[in-house]
């Protein structure tokens, strides 16, 4: 069998696209890996609709059935390769099996540089809510509370001047080698944001928040929330199996969910540069959905005016 569209990824960018091209009667396959960063939100206020907030997993859950209800599929699998083929692309997962498409969406997301710690303990803060990822997502749950940011500078500091607008407790954790150059580290003065220097030693999830040792400190430090500035790595690995080179960062242009260098290739989400939001990524998916659509029938003579 021949997809008309096949999308890679399984998050809130990728399930919506299926679910457009599903409702525009399109042959549509989900491949994804089971590594959507969405299923380890604990529970997120910030989608709109769902005001008492939704867990990541329930998300996708729900996403998933909206799209299979349909017509879409999906599938678990992990997809090692993509190429070009005289009907479209070719991708092959990690068993060998072939999968031939017409149109292809990238919505494979970004990989989290996750703090090295016990998987456990890992598992165990998040779903306490006290070690959280996302400083726009969730700040304004954290309003009033001991909030550090720990990580490299000046990533975190620039996340802790942001946080700064919800707490007046605010602390940068810097673990790096580099420290906040002298304009940074006056900026966090002027805000009223602390400053602590120094390797992680270990994180202890607490009755009352999380516990934080840092070399040269001699107390534990305690917060009510910890959110990590941690490195994140696009997925691109099959946008440069078809030859499409991201920007400085390895992000896919904004552009890129109006289509790519390689026609019937698309992308959506948090791989494509600009915001990181489950919002946003709906609305890749939406447009990139619709754009692969308009192709299609450009590519089988439809002479009509494109859709949307």
């Amino acid at each position: 069998m021949v997809y008309e569209s096949v999308v890679i990824g399984a998050g809130p960018a990728g399930l919506s696209a299926a679910l457009y091209l599903a409702r525009f009667r399109r042959t549509v396959l989900v491949v994804h890996d089971g590594g959507s960063r969405a299923l380890s939100i604990p529970k997120s206020h910030n989608v709109p609709g769902f005001d008492l907030g939704i867990s990541g997993a329930d998300l996708v859950r729900q996403m998933t059935s909206h799209a299979q209800q349909y017509g879409a599929h999906v599938a678990e699998a992990e997809i090692t390769h993509a190429a070009r083929s005289e009907g479209g692309f070719r991708l092959t997962q990690a068993d060998g099996a072939a999968i031939d498409c017409r149109t292809l969406i990238l919505a494979t997301g970004l990989l989290t540089d996750h703090l090295q710690l016990d998987p456990d303990v890992l598992a165990q803060a998040i779903a306490a809510g006290t070690l959280r990822y996302c400083p726009i997502c969730d700040g304004y749950e954290h309003s009033g509370q001991r909030i550090a940011v720990m990580g490299d500078a000046p990533k975190a500091a620039g996340e802790a001047l942001f946080l700064r607008t919800y707490s007046s407790d605010v602390t940068v954790i810097s673990t790096g080698n580099d420290r906040p150059g002298h304009a940074l580290a006056e900026a966090l003065k002027a805000r009223g944001v602390g400053l602590i220097h120094g390797p992680l030693h270990a994180i202890l999830p607490t009755e009352s928040g999380i516990s934080v040792q840092i070399g040269g400190v001699a107390a534990p430090l305690v917060f009510d929330v910890l959110y990590p500035a941690e490195v994140t790595r696009p997925r691109t690995a099959l946008a440069a199996c078809l030859g499409l080179a991201g920007d400085t960062d390895g992000m896919m242009p904004a552009s890129a969910i109006l289509g790519t260098d390689v026609p019937g290739v698309f992308a959506a989400g948090d791989i494509v540069e600009g915001l990181d939001q489950i919002s946003v990524a709906m609305g890749h998916g939406a447009i990139a959905a619709t754009r692969a659509h308009n192709w299609l029938r450009e590519q089988d003579g439809q002479a009509l005016p494109p859709v949307g």
